[in-house]
């Protein structure tokens, strides 16, 4: 398996979460469309750094690896990087909140997550998947 492929290994389940996130959404679970939306970003941005031959760290938010190693991304892509990594660090950031709750304050997560949350979240994830794909699609050209 070359890198290409583990990269695809990546973002196809990335798009999956899109799904799930997407259905979360329409159904009021907003709290799951925040983690399913989380999800899809690492598992997306992780493609992305192998897709340019780096083994992605083993935790969830790789912003801070996409800054450092941005000179190894096409221009196009490079210039969405900061974008990316505010969008992976703050999705990091709700991780566990959107799957457990505040548990010191006894709060279940479906009583954080507004839809406006949700959709936030299910935006900026959409944004990330779609450029991964496109960069995907563009190291598969070469």
């Amino acid at each position: 398996m070359n890198s290409r492929e583990l990269a695809k290994s990546n973002i196809n389940p990335a798009k999956e979460r899109l799904k799930h996130a997407e259905e979360a959404l329409h159904s009021g679970n907003y709290a799951y469309c925040v983690r399913q939306s989380q999800e899809a970003v690492e598992l997306a941005l992780k493609g992305c750094l192998r897709l340019v031959g780096i083994e992605p760290p083993k935790w969830h938010d790789v912003g801070i690896v996409l800054r450092k190693e941005s000179k190894r991304f096409p221009e196009w892509f490079r210039k969405r990087l900061d974008s990316f990594a505010s969008i992976s660090r703050k999705l990091r950031n709700e991780r566990e909140l959107a799957m457990y709750g505040d548990e010191e304050a006894m709060i279940p997560p479906e009583e954080i997550y507004s839809e406006d949350d949700a959709k936030d979240a299910l935006t900026s994830a959409k944004r990330v998947v779609n450029h991964a794909e496109k960069l995907l699609a563009s190291v598969g050209e070469r």
